[in-house]
């Protein structure tokens, strides 16, 4: 059982399903929101969609912006330089996105069921039980495991008892989708707050920040806060009228204690809560999703130890704990209203725009592009493939074999195990021999070709990948 169909959801769902195991989906959500809390998908997301097959029908309907600003700061971050097939921030809505993953999630076998609230649960050593408040009424549910992918208030997480610890919020930002009579300025920042607008695919405009003056308040947005915000801000309102949404949103940052407790595992904002800075927050769960899908895929068909799921916990909570280092970095940035803090952002833009090295190592981090899962043995080992992509689609390991090396031997077992060995350029690395993990991360890498060494590697994954699922 899945949590919660926002992207994560269904894409652990997507996942699940490419494995051979069936997942329904639980949302409590009658129909889709019409508002897109995310507006782009970053490279790191893009190549895990390119892992499956659906990067194309995001490019299709996508804008590309090859910069993107760290913190609101003045000079924006070059992806252009990033080491990807896809060096940009791919402008999308969510809610397209959401749609665009929900069609895949039910084309892998998925079943998505709305206005099913989960109000509890209980867990055992044979499986988990579900109490759900659904359109007929309450009723109970059994899953042998449950994934919450349930958000920031993440019915799963507090009913497991797995405790959410961070800050509380200490300031509001405020966002409204609105059409102006004038194009604003794409960003201002200043002693009073700061302002971002971006152009959104209708004519209207986001336009979102923070207002020293009424940062403290947490209740409704309305749109003449919104216009007195932006003036104090930018100096003009740019004649914004006809509001679609207006929201606020705060800082708190926190992080789930583990992702893992027995047969429930949590994803996504369930997992980790933070400003919305950067529009990173959608891709980082994503990504949760895609290191745990195959995992729990090969753990629910018996084909791995059911230990072997600490090891998402083990590869993700850091990258948790990074994210929050980050935002809270960025809130900073964001909230600088004194002159010692203007100074530091001035100070920061001239180092991004003079430094190459700074703006590519803060669009890694932005893109999740750095991120590097902890491991032992050859030094490309736990590091995203950059390429090959495309022959991850089946959601099974690949083996692969640099180009001037002799074909080994070994490479017949690893067909029987379902691991499809495929004969390529390897630029990237050293090794001659790498294979690689579902999600796109090296599993193991050697600098020869050596028939035992291959051997040994296959007999120590701890999981097995059938020829047919």
């Amino acid at each position: 059982m899945v949590v919660g169909a926002g992207p994560v959801g269904l894409w652990t769902a997507a996942e699940l399903g490419i494995g051979g195991v069936r997942a329904v989906v639980l949302e409590r959500s009658p129909e889709r929101s019409p508002h897109s809390k995310a507006l782009g998908v970053h490279p790191r997301t893009l190549e895990v969609l390119a892992m499956r097959g659906l990067e194309q029908q995001f490019l299709a309907e996508g804008v590309p912006m090859p910069r993107w600003h760290f913190g609101m700061l003045e000079t924006p971050l070059d992806l252009g330089v990033l080491d990807t097939a896809y060096p940009f921030l791919l402008a999308i809505p969510q809610v397209r996105t959401e749609e665009l993953l929900e069609q895949h999630a039910l084309e892998s076998g998925a079943q998505v069921l709305r206005g099913h609230t989960v109000t509890g649960l209980t867990q055992d050593e044979h499986g988990v039980q579900l109490q759900v408040s659904g359109p007929d009424g309450p009723y109970t549910r059994s899953a042998r495991y449950v994934v919450g992918a349930d958000g920031v208030g993440s019915a799963v997480r507090t009913s497991a008892g797995i405790a959410f610890q961070g800050t509380e919020t200490t300031f509001y930002g405020h966002l409204g989708e609105v059409r102006v009579t004038s194009e604003p300025v794409r960003s201002a920042h200043n002693e009073h707050g700061a302002m971002l607008a971006v152009p959104l695919r209708d004519g209207r405009y986001r336009i979102s920040g923070v207002d020293k003056q009424t940062s403290h308040r947490a209740g409704p947005l309305t749109l003449d806060d919104l216009r007195e915000a932006t003036i104090r801000v930018a100096g003009s309102d740019f004649g914004m009228h006809d509001p679609s949404w207006l929201s606020r949103f705060g800082d708190a940052a926190k992080l789930a204690e583990r992702y893992r407790h027995g047969r429930v595992l949590l994803a996504g904002d369930a997992a980790h809560r933070h400003l919305p800075a950067g529009g990173v927050g959608l891709n980082v769960g994503v990504q949760d999703a895609m290191n745990l899908g195959w995992r729990l895929a090969a753990v629910a068909r018996g084909d791995a130890d059911p230990a072997s799921l600490d090891e998402y916990h083990a590869e993700r909570h850091p990258v948790g704990e990074e994210l929050i280092e980050h935002t809270l970095g960025q809130s900073a940035l964001i909230t600088a209203t004194t002159p010692d803090g203007l100074a530091l952002r001035s100070v920061l833009s001239r180092l991004i725009a003079d430094v190459p090295e700074l703006s590519l190592a803060l669009a890694g981090k932005l893109s999740a592009l750095d991120v590097a899962y902890p491991a032992e043995g050859h030094p490309s080992t736990g590091r995203r493939v950059p390429d090959h992509l495309a022959l991850l689609r089946r959601g099974r390991p690949v083996l692969l074999v640099a180009s001037a090396a002799p074909i080994p031997a070994a490479t017949a077992s690893a067909e029987k195990r379902g691991i499809e060995v495929v004969t390529t350029s390897l630029p990237w690395t050293t090794a001659v021999v790498v294979l690689v993990r579902p999600d796109g991360h090296v599993w193991w890498a050697a600098d020869e070709a050596d028939d035992q060494r291959i051997a040994a590697a296959l007999d120590d994954l701890g999981v097995r990948f059938p020829a047919t699922v």
